[in-house]
């Protein structure tokens, strides 16, 4: 029988598995009705998936949006198909005078806003069909660059061939495109050879469970210490600025109405609060100063 259950998952996925699989095997743990990941990762990364049950699907895509935060390691002057080591090799390329100094200053130049080409081997649908289908079958189209935003590079070891670093970037990045292109300034190919997402925003600070974990949790103690590591459905929407309405206000709210309410200077989203703090869900501010429902909680 499955269960009505809400809240948010930090899972550490394992390497060799698709998100999706990732999210199938724990929802069967859970007997879940409801549940749902935020976004892919690729199946040789590990590191935080969160996954969102119940009423938590309805703000997945306010992580999807979020910012996130990797420990990179790639093997430079190989070059694969999809960009890490899942692909078939292309082209080997000497390692000449690359040095920390260097790799430093290469990715300098990739701080802040840029354009970046996804490439072939991703989940992006052309014509209703994922791009790395169309790989798979020697099939190339032309992409449209995305706007991403790289916070911080921070070079973490180069030892032989092998350079280890840390990005925080925006969503959409993709990381093996990233290595591709800071080491094309250093004149030699690279490929990802291990990929491990830290966190994702707002989760910073917070630790994750395992998938061996949660089935020693499911075997031994049951549904009860599975729901303890939920997060609370509100949790994913932390970073918004928060108003609180009154009963009447709340009442509105929930019948799809807009509402006067006070809110920080150009806030665009917020928080809704009951008076007595119970999360309602996301008001959008409209440019009358009233605010609308955005996504509400049942």
């Amino acid at each position: 029988m499955r269960r009505n259950i809400n809240g948010i998952l930090l899972l550490d996925k394992p390497a060799n598995m698709t998100s999706n699989g990732a999210l199938q095997r724990v929802k069967r743990l859970f007997a879940a009705k409801k549940a749902g990941h935020t976004g892919s990762l690729d199946p040789i990364a590990t590191g935080m998936l969160p996954l969102c049950f119940g009423e938590a699907t309805k703000f997945s895509q306010y992580l999807l949006d979020s910012d996130k935060t990797y420990y990179v390691t790639a093997k430079l002057g190989v070059t694969t198909t999809t960009g890490d080591s899942e692909g078939s090799v292309v082209m080997t390329t000497p390692v000449v005078d690359v040095t920390p100094q260097r790799i430093t200053e290469a990715m300098q130049r990739f701080l802040g806003e840029s354009q970046q080409i996804p490439p072939m081997y991703s989940a992006i649908k052309h014509e209703g069909k994922p791009l790395y289908e169309l790989a798979r079958k020697g099939i190339e189209i032309e992409r449209k660059p995305r706007r991403i935003h790289i916070f911080s590079l921070t070079l973490e070891a180069l030892e032989g061939d092998q350079m280890t670093f840390t990005v925080h970037c925006s969503k959409g990045t993709y990381v093996r495109t990233l290595v591709e292109d800071i080491c094309k300034e250093l004149g030699c190919g690279a490929h990802v050879i291990a990929l491990r997402r830290v966190c994702v925003s707002p989760y910073q600070h917070l630790s994750m469970v395992t998938m061996s974990e949660l089935e020693a949790m499911a075997q031994n103690n049951g549904f009860q210490q599975l729901t303890s590591c939920l997060l609370p459905v509100e949790s994913s929407v932390d970073a918004y600025p928060a108003i609180t309405l009154t009963t009447a206000s709340a009442f509105y709210m929930r019948t799809g109405q807009p509402v006067r309410a006070s809110f920080p200077a150009n806030a665009t989203l917020v928080r809704l609060l009951a008076e007595d703090g119970k999360f309602i869900g996301m008001g959008e501010v409209m440019s009358d100063g009233r605010v609308k429902p955005h996504r509400l909680v049942a």
